[in-house]
């Protein structure tokens, strides 16, 4: 039964979503693939027992989270406001972009510095994320983790 409590299939939103260089496109990739790959996501108060598709987008300034079932039949949306993540957003961006200079041209010792602070500021985000989806939905760190790195890529703005 718990193999039916998981994401199958996740799309961003189009409209939404901005590329702005290859490092965040390769985040998004390796997001939704590891995601796919493993995760464990049970909406509550929603009768179908999975497994999802995902559709993420940003609605005047909410994250809408489109369930459907396994044939793409919409099961509902999920709404979380944003506003809590905006600091965190921020300064995932920020440790990001030191992160992507220091692996061009870094010693190995400040890249490693760089990614502890990155995964520090994730896993803050992925905790946070796991608090206020509480009582929406039930999910491991892991796949917070993952569902947080492409809630900062529908943030970006050129």
């Amino acid at each position: 039964m718990a193999d039916t409590h998981r994401i199958i299939s996740i799309e961003l939103d189009e409209r939404t979503v901005i590329w702005r260089n290859a490092d965040v496109e390769q985040e998004r990739r390796v997001a939704i693939f590891d995601l796919l790959e493993g995760n464990s996501f049970r909406p509550l108060g929603i009768d179908h027992q999975g497994p999802y598709r995902l559709l993420l987008r940003v609605e005047e300034g909410r994250l809408a989270m489109d369930l459907a079932d396994e044939g793409g039949n919409p099961l509902g949306t999920i709404p979380l406001g944003l506003a809590p993540f905006r600091r965190t957003v921020r300064e995932y961006f920020a440790i990001c972009e030191s992160y992507y200079k220091a692996i061009r041209q870094a010693s190995p010792s400040a890249i490693e510095t760089i990614d502890m602070a990155r995964r520090g500021i994730h896993n803050e985000a992925a905790t946070l994320l796991m608090e206020r989806l509480e009582e929406k939905v039930e999910m491991d760190f892991d796949t917070a983790r993952r569902l947080f790195t492409l809630i900062c890529v529908l943030h970006i703005r050129q």
